[in-house]
């Protein structure tokens, strides 16, 4: 196989967006908002999109403009019973372990919330390790910094021998933009946003051991 390491987004990746559970989380960090820094029910929505397009995430836009526990913001907004929600994945499971490559989890959550994740999906062994928000501070995905750093702790000199799965179209965009292979996750048909959109797991070893970077495909 031309990629040697792939790098997975969690949440609305690992498992489908019809869960719920990402909503929510969503719902968690607006109640963060709100009772913890006593911001308005009504300029949330607002702030929070503002954070999004200019740090990546909601809580790197907190950190510049709040003081702010981050170990508590994190623990609160994924205070969620997961089972609730998901369910363990053979499917995904047989087809990380067939694949040769190393398999990463790249995450703007913190392990904890990853590895909880995991655990409910039945895929803890399946990951050869975690880089999370803590990893990537100051930066988040989609920043450039954030997908150098992971190359770097990777331990890859090479981004087009990397791939990196995920569900938000900005993020998949800058991914290809810093030369990974780009997979946007949940999506049918050829996208402008990607290399390549996945909607069932088990097309994902044809399509990696078809395509080198550049070329596009949808499975």
């Amino acid at each position: 196989m031309y990629f040697t390491t792939l790098f997975f987004d969690v949440d609305d990746t690992l498992y489908p967006a019809s869960t719920g559970l990402w909503e929510a989380i969503r719902h968690r960090i607006d109640l963060y908002m709100h009772e913890r820094l006593g911001i308005p029910w009504e300029d949330i929505p607002r702030l929070r999109q503002e954070y999004f397009e200019a740090y990546g995430t909601t809580l790197r836009g907190i950190e510049a403009h709040y003081k702010v526990d981050k170990e508590d913001y994190l623990a609160f907004v994924h205070d969620l019973p997961l089972e609730a929600y998901l369910k363990p994945d053979p499917e995904l499971r047989a087809v990380l372990e067939s694949l040769p490559t190393r398999n990463l989890i790249f995450t703007n959550a913190d392990a904890a919330h990853a590895r909880r994740v995991l655990a409910v999906l039945q895929l803890e062994d399946c990951f050869d390790g975690i880089l999370d928000v803590h990893a990537m501070a100051p930066y988040a995905k989609p920043q450039e910094e954030a997908f150098r750093r992971a190359l770097e702790l990777a331990g890859e000199r090479d981004p087009h021998r990397c791939v990196l799965l995920d569900d938000i179209p900005r993020t998949t965009r800058a991914a290809r933009r810093f030369g990974f292979f780009s997979i946007l996750v949940g999506v049918a048909g050829p996208s402008p946003d990607a290399d390549a959109t996945l909607t069932r797991w088990r097309d994902l070893p044809a399509l990696l051991d078809g395509h080198h970077a550049g070329e596009g495909d949808s499975r």
